[in-house]
């Protein structure tokens, strides 16, 4: 395998790792209870807003020179005010998820050795410290980590498949709830989300900017297929029984898949926030480490405490809440980079203001109703 192929590679699995991380637990949960369609229709409709918004800001990468996250650029281009939000969506965000991913990966391996979830907790605080010093590796352990879980992914997707495919019942996957028809946007939303990547795939691409187009496209379509086999296979074969962490359903092997995906999302996102602290924020090293990697730890341990929020509830929230507005910022953000940006870029979007303002109505929308019913 040439250069270039192995670093398209790499930046195919940073994007795909990403966006496959909890949400693939928590997909199967809200479409059984929605319906598969409704819950389809979800998964291909936010994708290929996800996939124009990842486009999007693509280029404003490639239209900027230097290293930035996505602070950074919300500054260059939005202001200060602009930056408030993005760095508000991000922590958010990456909390939320690293959040679930200590939830999900700790109950994972709860009921894998012990049958139950007693033991959560403990485990959580431990691959929590085992998280962080891979982050404290930085990018040599994400290229590493990230190749190696993406393959794990798709490896145990297949065994899925044969397992379970001739196990559907059609039955399962042609009922319709109305009364859950909004429920699948959060979770599916977050599922999706894989802007924080973007910049890191940048750094990976060096002089092969080029692929960046080619490695956006093909990840987020690869992404949404996976999640719409994924709910076909598990909601055709568990229909309303699903549970919210879909992989305990299955067996020891495919919990193991939950596992991997949302340990490559954790490295991946948790080294974007330990960068964007760094690059845009001029935190020093360790200081950044300890935001990124300890203090979600911490949070864990409140909220298992409480016992208020669910797994896919965090999901929803967290993806709807920072998604829609990061989403939101980045078609602001577009428009500015073609005007003020000092690189020419590898590719070019063309904006439509119509198109634009209805995809934000709809995230501010989805916004307003996961807080309203968070705070029911």
């Amino acid at each position: 395998m040439d250069a270039k192929n192995k670093t398209f590679l790499a930046g195919i699995s940073i994007l795909i790792g990403t966006a496959i991380g909890a949400g693939v637990l928590g997909i199967p949960y809200v479409v059984a209870k929605s319906g598969f369609l409704i819950g389809v229709i979800h998964i291909l409709l936010i994708g290929a807003i996800i996939l124009l918004a990842n486009l999007y800001l693509g280029e404003i990468v490639l239209r900027t020179k230097g290293k930035h996250q996505l602070g950074g650029y919300a500054k260059k281009y939005l202001g200060k005010t602009g930056s408030f939000f993005m760095s508000f969506a991000i922590f958010f965000s990456v909390y939320s998820a690293i959040l679930a991913y200590l939830i999900g990966i700790s109950e994972s391996f709860s009921f894998l050795f012990f049958s139950n979830f007693n033991y959560s907790i403990l485990i959580g605080i431990l691959f929590g410290i085992f998280m962080s010093y891979l982050l404290w590796r930085g990018l040599k352990a994400l290229k590493t980590f990230e190749k190696f879980g993406v393959s794990a992914i798709f490896l145990l997707f297949i065994l899925i498949t044969i397992f379970f495919s001739k196990k559907i019942s059609f039955a399962n996957l042609t009922a319709i709830n109305t009364n859950f028809l909004f429920l699948p946007f959060g979770v599916v939303l977050f599922a999706l989300l894989s802007f924080f990547a973007i910049p890191e795939i940048n750094l990976v691409l060096k002089k092969d900017k080029i692929l960046m187009k080619k490695i956006l496209v093909f990840g987020t379509l690869i992404t949404i297929l996976f999640y719409v086999l994924f709910a076909f296979v598990v909601v055709g074969f568990k229909g309303i029984e699903t549970p919210e962490i879909a992989t305990i359903a299955l067996g020891p092997i495919f919990i193991f898949l939950g596992i991997f995906t949302m340990f490559t999302s954790y490295l991946a996102l948790g080294n974007s926030l330990k960068d964007h602290l760094i690059y845009d924020f001029k935190f020093k090293k360790i200081n950044a480490w300890l935001l990124s990697s300890l203090i979600p730890i911490f949070i864990f341990l409140l909220v298992k405490m409480s016992k208020y929020f669910t797994f896919t509830k965090i999901l929803s929230i967290g993806g709807a809440v920072s998604g829609g507005l990061v989403a939101v910022l980045i078609f602001l953000m577009v428009k500015k980079a073609k005007i003020k940006g000092n690189r020419k870029p590898e590719y070019k979007i063309p904006v439509n203001w119509f198109i634009i303002i209805l995809l934000s109505l709809i995230f501010a929308a989805g916004i307003v109703r996961e807080i309203f019913v968070a705070v029911r």
